[in-house]
């Protein structure tokens, strides 16, 4: 058996350790810096050709056993000889190891930046994504999940995400990474169970962080476009106040339309809520009233609830809205515009930020 394993691994691989073996075996010495340099340089290269570890040091000791020295010879020398050249070789073998696992760090994070800005050309990283399991040409989805702290890969966050992904749905041309603190997983479009699937476990891992997912986009250019889709929905959600867990940027299309044109929105907001700022304490606590007005389905009494208030003391905000705006919340066309206006007042961080 020691033999067929010798002669799996080429010679090249041991080249020299017969002659080592012998000449430091007969003088009683150890190897000299050259040798141990020579033995890490082989190592090296083996690791460079792929070939196994444990196939390499099995050639060693059959190596060492076919060429031990004569009967008289200290066989504590003969195994301290072999144990510091076998010792030197797997060094210099796992140090390329090292420098290979650096490099496909390097390469990984290169080849996800390029895909989420979208900076390098689309041939090249369709042809790049192969490597990393992803066929640009189909359509993809993109989930990012934020949580309070932000997310290395090498963080216990992602690494338990990674793990339930792995365990659920083993190798179905997943892609999860960090970038900018938060966790992303990219994934084929049809497959949204695997989106479903992550949202749920980022949230958990993440202590309750939010989920965005991007919609199903095709082509390279794909990845870059449902990622910044995501990245909106997160922006909105924070922007909004909205309590959900887990958003989809196909169900918030409506508000970036309403921003398309940002100065038709900020005229809105100046002349249908504008004349709240002269109200005893400014603008937002009735921005507020309406906001929960709204949120409630422009029920009172829930409205009132939910920002501790008695429904008498909401009702009179609402009257002071309509007294001051002209507008009324509880008629319905009128309420489309309050309804438009608070949004827009939300989303330009009306009235701290004046236009």
């Amino acid at each position: 058996m020691a033999a067929a394993i010798e002669r799996d691994i080429p010679e090249e691989y041991l080249d020299g350790y017969v002659g080592i073996l012998a000449d430091a075996c007969a003088t009683g010495r150890r190897l000299t810096r050259d040798e141990l340099d020579s033995r890490r340089a082989l190592g090296e290269l083996a690791a460079d050709a792929g070939l196994g570890l444990r196939a390499l040091v099995a050639a060693h000791l059959a190596s060492t056993r076919a060429h031990l020295p004569g009967a008289d010879a200290d066989t504590d020398s003969v195994l301290a000889v072999a144990a510091q050249a076998v010792d030197a070789f797997a060094e210099g073998y796992e140090r390329a190891q090292r420098h290979a696992v650096r490099q496909e760090e390097v390469a990984r994070r290169e080849f996800i930046d390029d895909l989420l800005y979208g900076r390098s050309d689309l041939g090249q990283l369709a042809e790049r994504a192969e490597r990393f399991g992803l066929r640009l040409s189909y359509e993809h989805a993109v989930a990012v999940a934020q949580g309070e702290n932000a997310y290395e890969e090498s963080d216990p966050a992602p690494r338990e995400v990674e793990r339930a992904l792995i365990a659920r749905f083993g190798d179905r041309s997943i892609l999860l990474t960090t970038k900018d603190g938060r966790l992303v997983c990219i994934a084929p479009g049809d497959q949204t169970d695997v989106l479903t699937f992550f949202a749920k476990q980022a949230h958990a891992a993440t202590d309750g962080g939010r989920v965005a997912i991007g919609r199903p986009q095709p082509g390279p250019g794909g990845v870059v476009h449902s990622y910044e889709e995501a990245l909106n929905a997160l922006d909105l959600a924070q922007r909004l106040d909205l309590d959900a867990p887990v958003l989809h940027a196909a169900d918030l299309l409506v508000y970036p339309v309403l921003t398309r044109d940002r100065q038709a929105m900020a005229d809105l907001v100046s002349s249908t809520l504008g004349p709240l700022q002269r109200a005893r304490g400014g603008a937002q606590p009735l921005i507020d009233t309406l906001t929960a007005f709204f949120d409630a389905g422009c029920v009172a009494t829930e409205a009132a609830r939910r920002l501790t208030l008695s429904v008498r003391a909401f009702t009179y905000r609402l009257d002071r809205i309509h007294q001051l705006t002209g507008a009324d919340p509880s008629d319905p066309v009128q309420r489309y515009t309050l309804q438009t206006a608070v949004i827009g007042a939300r989303l330009l961080d009306w009235p701290t930020q004046q236009f």
